[in-house]
Parts: C-alpha cells; structure tokens; sequence
C-alpha cells in the first residue's frame, strides 16, 4: 500500500508539474529576430527603392504576450538614367508588444503595436527627416522548430508625423494617416524622398525569429 501511495505521489506530482509548465509556456523566453522589408516602383526610367532592416530583441511577459524594441536602418534611393535624384539613410528606433494566437499546430497569428521613431538625412540635398509614429500590424509566425521560427508580417494602420528640414528654407511638417498602409500623400514629401513610402517603412516584412 505504501509502495502504491508513493508511486502515486509521484505520478501526480509529474502531472502538476507538467500542467505548471504548459500554463507559462514561452513566458520568461527570450527571442531575437531581424525584419526585412523590400519595396520597389517603377515609372518609365525612374525607379525608387526602399530597402528596411531591423533586428529585434524582446522577451514574453506572458505566455502569448511579448514587448521588444527594434533598432534598425532604412535606405531610400530615386534613380534614373540622368543618376541618382535623392538617396536617403534612416535610422530606426521602434519599441514594440506583440500579442500571440494559435492558428493550428505550429502556426500562429500575432498582431503588433509599435512606436517608430526614424531620423536621418538625404544626401543629395542635404535635407534632414525626422518621423514619429503609430503602427498596427498583423501577421503570422510558423515554428519550424521550438526555437525557430519565420514570420511574415503586413502593415495594417500607421499615423506617422514626419519634419523635413531643408538645407536652406522652412520646415514642412507632414501629418499622415494610413490604413493597409493606403494613404494620399503630401506631393513635397515624395519629392523631396524621391518617392518614398507614407511612413517611410515597406508595408510587407519577413523575418527569422530565434527563441532562446
């Protein structure tokens, strides 16, 4: 009898510990992934390029719940057969939380908040960019592995503020508001940019995320 109330102990205390494990699930796991976006237009011999890298670091403060922080480079280039008209070098610096559900098995849809705050100059004229902004996007992560994943990710609503500060002139302030990353905009931002985004990010990403 004492043989069998022990083993029972035993059985229940893995059941439990078990169960503990599977509630925290990724809670307290770190993860390190880096977003590439692509985008490129084209118009007779003009073609604008906007090419976006951005590692992440964040940690899951809940099982399904994570916060993180982005920093990362943005360039920007209009070219055409008389040379290049505006090349732009960004820096990024984007906090962001992201909330997680399963989909089925290894698949999983997240959607992410974050706060993007971008600066930098284009070359050719000297102009200076400074944007701060909201995004909400949506997307999904496939676990390869424990931990690996790749995700994809769109841009679903943005409101970004952008200040383009000439070399010689006045400031323009330009205000946008975007959803599916669809918006009118301002006709001396594109040429100033050489034909960049509304908020200056591509709207598809695609990453490689490692849980450690």
């Amino acid at each position: 009898m004492k043989k069998i109330v022990t083993l029972l102990s035993i059985v229940l205390i893995g059941f439990a510990a078990k169960a503990q494990d599977s509630s925290q699930g990724l809670k307290g796991a770190w993860f390190v992934t880096s977003q590439f976006g692509y985008q490129q237009t084209k118009s007779a011999d003009v073609k604008n390029t906007s090419i976006s890298v951005l590692p992440i670091v964040g940690t899951f403060v809940t099982p399904s719940v994570a916060v993180g922080a982005a920093v990362g480079y943005i360039n920007i280039k209009a070219d055409s057969d008389a040379g290049t008209a505006a090349k732009t070098d960004l820096i990024v610096i984007q906090p962001l939380a992201r909330k997680y559900w399963n989909v089925a098995g290894s698949l999983y849809f997240f959607g992410q908040l974050a706060l993007p705050v971008i600066t930098g100059k284009e070359k050719e004229s000297e102009l200076k960019v400074n944007q701060v902004g909201l995004s909400l996007s949506g997307g999904f992560d496939y676990f390869v592995t424990k931990n690996f994943s790749v995700e994809f990710s769109y841009d679903l609503a943005n409101f970004t503020s952008t200040t383009l500060d000439p070399k010689t002139g006045e400031k323009t302030t330009v205000t946008n508001f975007g959803l599916a990353h669809a918006a009118n905009v301002d006709g001396y931002y594109n040429t100033a940019l050489g034909g960049s985004n509304p908020n200056l990010t591509s709207p598809i990403s695609v990453g490689f995320k490692l849980i450690l």
